[in-house]
């Protein structure tokens, strides 16, 4: 027969993660929301007062805000689709390789070792419009005649910043699909070997769809932390332009409720984002579970 003590010990142990779920998650969501449905501006906190969902309202009719959601969805788009082919190519060739796989494996992945912000950093300098290694290049080849201002262009700041994510996640999608190749049932292969499948008729027929599972969970994951990476990369490399070219929600959510100082419009934002995030994440879920059955 167990003692008291017996009985609640297990939720003794438990204890210090719940209290520090509610201090590091729970206590933020909620003192945010409230946040959310005042007229709290750091410089003005004498006219704090309850507005309801004003903030919310005007969030919605503000075009910036169109634009932001409209960049981020467009800029999670591109880079997971393209990040999903080139790790899947990747991996492939990875796979395949008889001789230092250990190397280029290594070499491959240190990409995924870098901080965002170094990496903007980086392609901040290989952008440069003056002294950056693109347009010296270009240039010695002769395929330009002047500097081109990538990160200053409207119709090139985006993709310049999209390149960037994409070489540096890249590699976690290879290595995703690297080990869901290296698992993979031989039998399969070598039935459908034996039945005269080409090369591409067992990538097509047998190796994808085995690997489609891991194919939704690399998209899931890499599209739910493509705006949070890509963040340092544009606060970095454009901070939001040109023209807000380059705005996405989290970097519009910053500039209302840091640089403006209108923590509550920024509340509403973060919310109204997190809304689409989670609705988005349960969506992806449930086509999973679908996939499963």
């Amino acid at each position: 027969m167990r003692t008291h003590g017996e009985r609640y010990f297990p939720y003794v142990l438990i204890l210090p993660s719940v209290i520090g779920t509610f201090l590091l998650i729970v206590f933020p969501l909620v003192y945010s929301f409230f946040l959310s449905l005042t007229s709290f501006h750091l410089l003005k906190a004498q006219s704090l007062r309850f507005v309801g969902f004003q903030n919310y309202w005007e969030v919605l009719h503000d075009p910036a805000f169109w634009v932001a959601l409209k960049n981020s969805l467009l800029f999670m788009v591109v880079v997971v689709n393209v990040e999903l082919v080139l790790g899947l190519l990747v991996a492939l060739l990875l796979n395949r390789a008889s001789g230092g796989q250990g190397i280029l494996r290594t070499l491959f992945m240190i990409p995924m070792m870098f901080p965002p912000i170094l990496v903007g950093l980086q392609f901040r300098w290989f952008f440069n419009d003056q002294f950056g290694l693109l347009n010296n290049i270009l240039l010695s080849l002769g395929i330009i005649d002047r500097p081109i201002g990538w990160l200053v262009r409207t119709k090139t700041a985006m993709p310049a910043v999209m390149f960037a994510d994409i070489w540096q996640n890249t590699p976690f999608t290879a290595i995703v699909f690297l080990a869901g190749l290296l698992s993979l049932p031989v039998e399969p292969l070598e039935a459908a070997l034996v039945d005269g499948a080409s090369p591409w008729q067992r990538f097509r027929y047998v190796i994808l769809p085995m690997l489609r599972p891991l194919i939704f969970i690399a998209m899931t994951i890499r599209s739910l932390d493509a705006g949070r990476k890509a963040f340092d990369l544009i606060m970095l490399m454009t901070g939001g332009g040109p023209a807000y070219a380059t705005e996405i929600l989290g970097t519009y959510t910053f500039r209302r409720a840091i640089v403006d100082y209108q923590f509550a419009y920024g509340a509403a934002i973060s919310f109204i984002d997190m809304v689409l995030t989670v609705g988005f994440a349960v969506y992806l879920y449930r086509q999973l579970l679908k996939g499963r059955t």
